[in-house]
């Protein structure tokens, strides 16, 4: 198989890619798969001194880069973002929502803060970044949309149950997005990783849980964030994934069907 046939299939060269989160483990190696791909990636993210450091990270690479700082439960903020992209590259072809929290309390000892924390940051602002960009993309003639969803979206973990039920929604918002956005070009698909050391995970991790999350993995392991690129290349490519929306690509080791 040529170099140049991959190319053809899967490279992103003439893209912007607007990475949402783009600052942490999994949104960082995201945005190094995009712009090895040859998209010019702008990272969205929290802080300045993050999104700062990634861009230089994926410039090491030879990725092109830039950045804008977002909050992502903002609306205004989501189109400041979206027009900072478009300033600095003239359009956005590609969108990756991967912010994402957890909040690790038993469910009777749950406070409404915390629910309504991370349904904030992993439910509502997905919606509202779907609407802010799925509405450039449609009057600019297409793109992709892909939003990270979870294993824990369609399996019961103890702890994770806000998380769960917010990731349960990205899944459900996404089938519905991809059905209405079709006709106009824009596809919208889902990544759902299985457990990796992302930062949405850090309160999940003693010994006793990383001993069962492992042993009900078949490959005996946690993924490594740069396993996910595969997926999300297949997902964003205009050519290899031209006739794909509204599915979830689980990416977990085979978690999902060893679950007991």
């Amino acid at each position: 198989m040529s170099a140049k046939y991959l190319e053809e299939l899967f490279g992103l060269k003439g893209q912007t890619a607007v990475v949402i989160g783009g600052a942490g483990v999994l949104g960082g190696a995201l945005g190094e798969g995009l712009a090895r791909a040859g998209a010019h990636v702008i990272v969205g993210d929290l802080t300045e001194e993050g999104c700062k450091a990634r861009v230089k990270a994926l410039e090491e690479v030879g990725g092109k880069a830039g950045f804008c700082t977002v909050e992502v439960t903002k609306r205004d903020s989501l189109e400041n973002l979206l027009a900072e992209a478009v300033k600095q590259t003239g359009q956005v072809n590609i969108l990756v929502n991967c912010a994402g929290v957890n909040a690790g309390s038993t469910f009777l000892d749950a406070s409404e803060a915390d629910w309504d924390r991370v349904m904030a940051i992993n439910l509502k602002a997905v919606f509202q970044a779907c609407q802010v960009f799925g509405r450039h993309m449609i009057s600019s003639g297409g793109g992709s949309i892909v939003n990270i969803g979870s294993v824990t979206s369609h399996l019961p973990l103890s702890r994770v149950f806000a998380y769960s039920a917010s990731k349960a929604g990205v899944l459900n918002l996404t089938r519905n997005v991809a059905q209405e956005f079709a006709t106009f070009g824009v596809r919208v698909n889902a990544i759902c990783p299985g457990f990796f050391p992302a930062e949405q995970n850090r309160l999940l991790l003693d010994a006793e849980r990383i001993d069962n999350i492992i042993r009900n993995t078949p490959m005996r392991r946690f993924g490594e964030p740069e396993e996910l690129i595969g997926a999300l290349l297949l997902l964003v490519s205009p050519k290899a994934g031209s006739f794909v929306t509204g599915a979830a690509i689980n990416v977990d080791g085979g978690f999902t069907a060893a679950w007991f």
